[in-house]
């Protein structure tokens, strides 16, 4: 947009910089039609060319590097990043990727429609990573809240610049909330209890939000207790109230498609319009449906504002939210933007290369290290690169198209060659030929290696050209693919036995087989038996095990570089089914380990695998995340001792004997999920890393013994770096509540420090631990509280490796017992409980119980309630329908039954009732509360009432 060569004094509001940014944005929005201001509420806001607005455009993926707008330096995944434990190197990295998106927003032509490319950066992702399976683990930072925090901030700090007034990239944070599992996403609630809630999952998007850093969310896809992310009340009631002291209004936007799924397939509102018109209330700003295509939302939102199920305020409301972050990237005082200068040089320069390298060696975690470590290029100059990533590197769906790649080989192979080393480097993958039982041709005409991923899923990548052999839309076949990064990937297949040796091809994406046309013998996957489909046999051309022991067996070391491809067997839409490496790789692992003991497994993954033999038997054992294009420049640098494993593990590595709690059990206390829950020991635990030099950790001490409940503490520890190498530690404080009257965590992350110490240089450390840090969610009293007591408090290298600890007292009042009696209880203020589900209690707002199974009953468990003076309980309750058998509700005390109530049939689910009944024998004084919940009923409350009808 021009700007205008006018005074200031000629200028409309809007236009006047000089205005406060408030002023501006209501000047503006006043001067848009209605017609106007609901167009803009779409992703995709049209230009109003009489007022001289342009065009807009909401979210551009950011994550580790600008994606889908071409070549862009490509950072390592999100995952890769926590594993650096350092905010300074994320704050730099953010830094590189938001110059980057505005060269592009400035220099290159859009993608997609007319608009130019969003400054808004759909970026960071701060869902906790509970669940090692996840499909999309790779995007988010650790299962930790304060470590996801704090490195999400420092993302959103990078991103967003330094100007007091503008922004260079605006961040988004993604996806509220409690978003872990991508199998029926759309349709699966998480179930969270206050504590999960408050303690671990609203915890990780406070810090960005309430320090300003963000500068809006997007809504998840799944649904919280029963209801969709895209009404949930904590929009309003949670982020936007953090957002409040910052001076500025979060811009919430829809996450794809997700205004539809309220409909369909989510059936919670009847109709587009009621869900629509839902959503805005509810706080969300932006429609990202119906992709380019504007006019279906646009008409469902007029279409709730002429049914009168929103007005002009809730749709100025949202556009004003717009506006205000449209003026403060600069867009309507170019003149002004500290950042319009950037040019297109910016993209994939020298300084963002070099950071990429840094980063991506600063992310390399050390697992397990029996001296192999670094390998000596003078005793080891030939080097085996062995597995399916040894050589290459792959882009996961949210990466930029790399603007060249270093694989493991290449890096080992440039940085030996200095020495007059030697690398060689087999894959392990079997060469085969399909050929037709029918034409006797060869499928594709040509060879394929056959890659297996796991459960069976492969990939053929043709021996001549080295693409991979893929689905077209006329269900042809072609291997014209040089990588996998499509929405549907087209290019993984399986094999099943046809017997006499023969096999059918089947593709894992339309669950067809491949068939042979008799008439002219063209291959197309359309089979839908395997009857109909054709008998390929296969032929063996090369042994990839044997080749791979081969030269595993004339090596002087090894190198084995396993784990996943980001597109396949775990990814957006497919979470992973297990925590196993896939059982060709670990056979392949232990071929080559069998004939050269001096062999390193090197993990390339998005998440934790369970390598336990590796653990076991072999020397070395490396992670790195899918680092980017300059991933093996980094790996041959820790190998080789040029530079020290500086990464600690962002997750814990579970046992493969360890059985995992169920995917969608978010209720990480019950469950016993991440470090802070889990009692087995882990492979490997979270915080975990070593290095090539030694510290030691000495005089932990605290700046007094005892705080009050709303004191502070400080805490200090000496490092020394005790070995020969320069190293990098990262020191870890933990606390622990001592005796504590709740479920308390094993140990919680309160701060952390990432240090680097030449050798035989020491630092004393300063840590700041106010009470906060010690808080508990107490469902007694709806808030945050520090219980008075003994705490523990642990400097140590993991989760699971303490090496200083001292106690710390907290005084004040011991908690008073819960009151019940002449109050409302909420029932998901429960204290524990068994076989429940937490449910909406109404499509806008509150929680309910009910029974997980209403053949089983349900028990809810209150501790230290004071029923002093009770005679009577009421209870709110709602019952669709009778179902099978009696719905009834049962109240105890200490094993002692209190009331026994029926539970009328209200006809809906979010039509309430209250039942009563007189207490059989009144208690006195404080007793733990059991409600057992028999039938298919909800519980939203219950009151307990004195003689003279206190309730």
């Amino acid at each position: 947009m021009s700007s205008l060569s006018a005074t200031a004094a000629d200028l409309p509001p809007f236009r006047n910089p000089a205005l406060p940014l408030r002023k501006r944005v209501d000047d503006l929005l006043e001067r848009l039609t209605i017609e106007e201001r609901i167009a803009m509420l779409h992703q995709c806001a049209p230009a109003v060319p009489r007022l001289g607005v342009g065009s807009f455009r909401t979210g551009s993926e950011a994550l580790h590097g600008v994606s889908w707008m071409g070549v862009a330096t490509v950072f390592p995944q999100a995952v890769g990043l926590g594993a650096t434990w350092d905010e300074e190197l994320v704050h730099r990295v953010a830094e590189a990727v938001s110059t980057e998106l505005r060269a592009f927003h400035h220099h290159r032509p859009p993608v997609l429609g007319s608009a130019p490319h969003s400054l808004q950066a759909w970026a960071p992702v701060l869902n906790l990573l509970r669940d090692p399976r996840w499909g999309r683990n790779e995007e988010g930072y650790s299962e930790d809240p304060v470590h996801t925090g704090r490195l999400g901030e420092a993302y959103c700090r990078g991103l967003s610049g330094d100007h007091p007034a503008y922004l260079r990239a605006a961040p988004v944070l993604k996806h509220f909330l409690a978003y872990n599992n991508e199998d029926d996403r759309c349709t699966t609630s998480s179930g969270l209890r206050p504590r999960v809630l408050h303690e671990y999952d609203l915890a990780a998007f406070r810090p960005a939000v309430a320090s300003g850093a963000a500068t809006g969310a997007m809504a998840a896809y799944n649904l919280v207790n029963g209801r969709p992310c895209h009404v949930s009340p904590l929009i309003e009631a949670e982020l936007r109230r953090w957002a409040e002291p910052t001076g500025h209004e979060l811009f919430v936007v829809s996450d794809a498609e997700a205004p539809s799924n309220l409909v369909d397939p989510e059936e919670y509102f009847d109709d587009h319009a009621e869900s629509h018109a839902a959503a805005l209330k509810a706080g969300i700003d932006s429609f990202t449906d119906h992709g380019e295509d504007s006019a279906p939302p646009v008409g469902r939102l007029r279409e709730a504002l002429e049914r009168g199920l929103i007005d002009e305020a809730d749709v100025n409301r949202a556009v004003g939210r717009q506006l205000e972050l449209r003026f403060r990237l600069g867009e309507f005082d170019p003149q002004l933007d500290p950042y319009a200068a950037i040019g297109p040089e910016v993209i994939d320069c020298a300084e963002h290369r070099e950071l990429a390298r840094h980063a991506a060696t600063e992310s390399v975690v050390l697992l397990k290290n029996d001296g192999l470590l670094p390998l000596d290029a003078a005793r080891t100059p030939r080097i085996a690169v062995i597995g399916p990533l040894a050589d290459t590197l792959c882009e996961d769906w949210y990466s930029g198209t790399m603007p060249y790649q270093v694989s493991v080989t290449a890096g080992l192979a440039e940085a030996l060659g200095v020495h007059g080393g030697e690398v060689v480097c087999e894959e392990g993958a079997d060469r085969i030929e399909l050929r037709s039982t029918a034409t006797g041709e060869l499928l594709g005409k040509t060879a394929f290696d056959a890659a297996d991923w796991g459960r069976g899923v492969l990939t053929l990548r043709a021996a001549d050209t080295g693409r991979y052999l893929s689905l077209k839309g006329d269900d042809s076949l072609v291997a014209d693919q040089e990588v996998l990064k499509s929405w549907e990937v087209n290019e993984t297949f399986r094999f099943e036995p046809a017997g006499d040796g023969a096999v059918l091809l089947r593709s894992v994406l339309t669950g067809r087989y491949a068939a042979v046309d008799p008439a002219d013998g063209r291959v197309t996957v359309t089979a839908l038996t395997p009857d109909a489909a054709e008998r390929w046999q296969r032929e063996l051309l090369r042994d990839g095990a044997a080749r791979a022991r081969a030269a595993a067996e004339t090596a002087d070391a090894v190198v084995v570089v396993l784990g996943n491809h980001p597109m396949v067997n775990g990814r957006e839409t497919e979470d992973r089914a297990g925590i196993d490496l896939p059982e060709t790789q670990e056979a392949l692992l232990r071929t080559v380990a069998a004939v050269c003991p001096e062999t390193a497994l090197v993990v390339m993954s998005s998440y934790p695998y369970a390598v336990d033999w590796a653990d076991e038997h072999l020397p070395a054992v490396v992670w790195t995340s899918h680092g980017g294009q300059e991933t093996g420049h980094a790996l041959a640098a820790v190998l080789l001792g040029e530079a020290e494993p500086a990464g600690r593990l962002p997750q814990t590595w579970y046992r493969g004997e360890d059985p995992l709690p169920d995917p969608l059990d978010y209720d990480i206390i019950k469950a016993g999920w991440t470090y802070q829950y889990h009692r087995a020991a882990p492979l490997y635990p979270f915080g975990h890393g070593l290095s090539y030099t030694d510290f030691a950790y000495r005089d932990l001490r605290m700046s007094q013994p005892s705080i009050g409940q709303d004191g502070s503490v400080d805490v200090t520890v000496t490092l020394a770096n005790t070995g020969r190498r320069t190293g990098s530690e990262v020191v870890q404080l933990y606390v622990r509540a001592l005796d504590a009257r709740y479920e308390a965590p094993r140990r919680r992350l309160a701060d952390f420090l990432k240090v680097r110490l030449e050798p035989g240089e020491s630092r004393e450390l300063r840590f700041s631990l106010p009470a906060d840090r010690l808080a508990h969610w107490s469902t007694a009293t709806g808030a945050f509280t520090v219980d008075p007591g003994g705490y523990e408090i642990t400097a140590g290298r993991s989760a699971e490796h303490p090496v200083l600890t001292a106690r710390l007292t907290v005084t004040g009042p011991a908690p008073e017992p819960r009151v019940v009696v002449g109050r409302r209880t909420l029932t998901v203020d429960f204290d524990d409980h068994a076989d429940t589900t937490i449910v909406d209690a109404t499509r806008t707002s509150g929680d309910a119980v009910t029974p997980a199974d209403p053949a089983r009953p349900a028990t809810l468990l209150f501790r230290d309630v004071d029923l002093s003076g009770a005679v009577r309980v009421e209870a709110e309750t709602a019952l669709e329908n009778a179902g099978s058998g009696e719905a009834r509700l049962e109240l105890r005390a200490c094993d002692r039954l209190l009331a026994e109530i029926g539970v009328p049939v209200t006809g809906d689910r979010y039509t309430w009732t209250t039942v009563a009944a007189e207490l059989a024998a009144p208690p006195a004084g404080v007793h733990d509360l059991r409600l057992t919940l028999h039938g298919g009923f909800r519980l939203a409350a219950f009151s307990f009432t004195t003689s003279g009808g206190t309730a």
